[in-house]
């Protein structure tokens, strides 16, 4: 993966358009030559499928409104390409889970889905229950009536529609080699493993990231390099174990940054950021926003055991976080988390992260260059690249809490949105950061005072210094140019950035 700044986004969310418009887009069109590859969300058959394509009925096939795998070869030809691979489940409307309800367990797909008795055949205690761990209220089992007549308790750890995978099993095995195979022939050269922490069930643990989960995806992993496919692992669970992980794969998502960024820019103290600044893993995704929600387990303490360590934010921090959260975004985010939002998820805040910073154009500008300057790739959400504010109207409509933050731009509302002074100045910074050889170097991190934070970078003669101060909102980069050094204030009417 380039060490550049790289997109994620849907490919009909920009500007209406399918494959051969999203491919203008970035090869002669606006975004020409401004990132170093594209995260394609899920654009599997049918596009319309439950949380905007996360679990699609046929992965084998590209959306025909979009176009065809042809259509994603072209592209890859022009731009590195990432796509998903959900390791966990599989839509309850896909032909094997069809052929498995009709023929039961005369189903060659019988044992590719995990049921209840499968990993408690004898049953299971009250205590082996409470200790799975599982990312909505409730146990994670759906009760589902065969053709037949006969009932099923399935593993459903996300919702009743989305039924769990048995990864281990020779028909979960075989389902995952076909679609790495889909992706080489493809020209994908890196794959996001989705909801990959939940994988692997054993009882008598929480059934997620234990040691198995490890060992799954360090093989997939080597699978996927054989191929000349890297791995990014998804996965919201404690610190500690995000860097045991980054150990096993080539990238892992930096989901803590989100919440410690807001964090600092709420409190004005960035010492928690620095902490974590100083001791995340180097071969880290950088993410401020993400088609999902602005996690909290990431940044608190170990959920899977009331022993567990602490976390790098206190719960009377996390709640004070999520509570300006809402506060900055005018109660939209209210509306889409907590016992307010259906399809409940506990460990997330629905709501754009311009938003959750007040619409303010040099706090986020401010944001973004923490994130550009934190080691690892930053990566950069389309909803993000544009600035963009929480819709009610999508989340009213479907019911999917995150549609507040999955906006559907048309062409026109792309060009009002690239004319606005903190978007053209976010892809300023985007230019200064893929362009300065000081980011190919070494990083340090410090702080002077209470409420400033220095990350700089350094390689041979080549550095590029941010300073901020967030006691008065203030940040300022300075760099070396073969011209005299420069430096340029981050805000959305002065920055200009050395292209």
């Amino acid at each position: 993966m380039k060490n550049q700044v790289q997109l994620s986004t849907y490919v009909d969310r920009l500007s209406g358009g399918g494959f051969r418009e999203l491919q203008a887009l970035l090869t002669n069109g606006p975004f020409a030559g401004l990132f170093g590859g594209v995260h394609l969300l899920p654009f599997f058959c049918p596009l319309g499928a439950a949380d905007a394509g996360v679990d699609p009925i046929d992965h084998t096939k590209v959306d025909p409104r979009l176009g065809s795998w042809d259509d994603v070869r072209a592209l890859s030809e022009r731009t590195d390409l990432m796509a998903d691979l959900n390791v966990n489940h599989i839509s309850n409307r896909s032909p094997q889970f069809a052929d498995f309800r009709k023929r039961g367990d005369a189903s060659c797909y019988a044992f590719m889905f995990l049921t209840y008795g499968r990993v408690f055949p004898d049953g299971a205690a009250e205590a082996e229950l409470l200790k799975i761990y599982r990312p909505r209220p409730g146990l994670p089992f759906t009760k589902m009536r065969l053709d037949d007549g006969t009932e099923r308790l399935l593993w459903t750890t996300f919702s009743q529609e989305q039924v769990d995978i048995d990864v281990r099993s020779p028909h979960g095995k075989r389902y995952l080699d076909q679609r790495l195979n889909q992706f080489h022939k493809a020209g994908i050269r890196s794959i996001r493993l989705a909801a990959a922490g939940y994988a692997v069930k054993k009882r008598g643990t929480s059934c997620f990231m234990i040691p198995e989960t490890l060992e799954f995806i360090g093989k997939l992993t080597r699978q996927a390099r054989e191929l000349g496919i890297e791995v990014l692992v998804e996965t919201h669970n404690h610190y500690l174990e995000q860097i045991q992980i980054a150990k096993q794969v080539d990238w892992v998502y930096d989901f803590v940054l989100p919440a410690l960024v807001l964090h600092a820019l709420y409190s004005g103290a960035p010492r928690r950021l620095k902490q974590w600044l100083e001791i995340r893993p180097r071969n880290a995704i950088t993410v401020l926003d993400t088609h999902d929600g602005i996690g909290l387990i990431d940044v608190g303490p170990d959920r899977k055991s009331a022993d567990g360590p602490p976390g790098l934010l206190s719960l009377e921090e996390i709640n004070d976080l999520v509570e300006t959260i809402h506060e900055r975004s005018n109660g939209a985010s209210l509306e889409s988390t907590g016992t307010s939002a259906n399809n409940l998820d506990i460990d997330q805040v629905n709501c754009t992260y311009y938003e959750a910073l007040g619409r303010r154009d040099d706090d986020y500008l401010i944001a973004r260059a923490m994130q550009f300057f934190a080691p690892g790739v930053p990566q950069v959400y389309y909803i993000g690249l544009l600035a963009g504010t929480n819709n009610l109207d999508l989340l009213r409509q479907k019911g999917e809490v995150c549609d507040i933050n999955r906006h559907h731009h048309t062409r026109a509302e792309l060009h009002e949105r690239l004319q606005a002074p903190v978007v053209r100045a976010l892809l300023d910074l985007i230019r200064f950061r893929n362009a300065h050889p000081a980011f190919a170097g070494d990083f340090q991190v410090d702080n002077y005072g209470h409420s400033s934070l220095v990350l700089e970078w350094r390689k041979d003669s080549d550095w590029a210094r941010l300073d901020v101060d967030l006691a008065c909102r203030r940040a300022v980069i300075s760099y070396s140019n073969p011209e005299g050094d420069q430096k340029m204030f981050v805000s959305s009417s002065v920055i200009e950035a050395s292209r």
